[in-house]
């Protein structure tokens, strides 16, 4: 009995700390996955300064799978990445302006920084900003957005 009792300790000590561990759900806390609402609160987000990674999604099986690896990427590496989830069917008009036909997919947007030529703008009181856009391609899992990051030099945690 006792043995027993040691192993579930162990188990939720494994499941609450290790970020590697897959084997059960984690108690990843509130979720941090931010839900698309307008293109204006997505804008705000992005002049935040954080790489933003943002799911276009539709309902399928393959989005439930989707859903859990965005809110454990999202507990990982917040707050210095934001994840944000956008349902296509509601919000049609964003989600066509990607050009894509295949549904779920990623993007991160990456560094937006005033743009250098303004141009000749109507009016003076807005401001064009620049923005990467880059496709993601790797695994659709924790371990495979950390070596995204690290590939394209992202920042997701504090400078020691």
């Amino acid at each position: 009995m006792e043995e027993q009792s040691f192993f579930n300790k162990f188990l939720i000590n494994l499941r609450s700390n290790c970020k590697y561990y897959t084997g059960y759900p984690k108690d990843l806390g509130p979720s941090r996955v931010i839900h698309f609402t307008s293109e204006r609160e997505f804008v705000q987000l992005l002049h935040q300064g954080y790489p933003v990674v943002v799911a276009f999604t539709i309902k399928s099986n393959y989005t439930k799978h989707l859903d859990k690896v965005l809110e454990e990427s999202a507990a990982e590496f917040y707050p210095h990445v934001k994840f944000l989830r956008v349902e296509c069917p509601k919000y049609p008009g964003f989600c066509i302006t990607r050009q894509q036909k295949e549904y779920p997919f990623v993007e991160i947007f990456h560094s937006p920084e005033q743009a250098a030529a303004q141009g000749r703008v109507a009016d003076p009181n807005i401001t064009k900003y620049a923005v990467k856009v880059l496709p993601f391609n790797y695994d659709l899992s924790a371990y495979g957005f950390r070596e995204y990051f690290k590939r394209h030099g992202v920042r997701t945690s504090d400078p020691n």
